[in-house]
């Protein structure tokens, strides 16, 4: 089992959906598919937003006041 911070890994999937998107076999690929790489990048963007967000400590009295 992977013990990497959740937002490394995602941050790694960013970076690999990058390459493959500028790789020139993959440019040269001519198919239809329901999800894009702009969807696949929005869902790790959303995800590492999801990430980012649920470690903030709001347990702290006070925190939101």
């Amino acid at each position: 089992m992977n013990t990497q911070p959740l937002p490394e890994l995602i941050a790694q999937a960013q970076q690999l959906v990058i390459q493959i998107r500028q790789h020139p076999q993959y440019q040269r690929l001519n198919f239809d598919c329901d999800v894009t790489l702009g969807d696949v990048s929005q869902f790790f963007n959303t995800l590492q937003w999801e990430a980012a967000a649920s470690t903030v400590d709001v347990s702290r009295e006070g925190f939101f006041q």
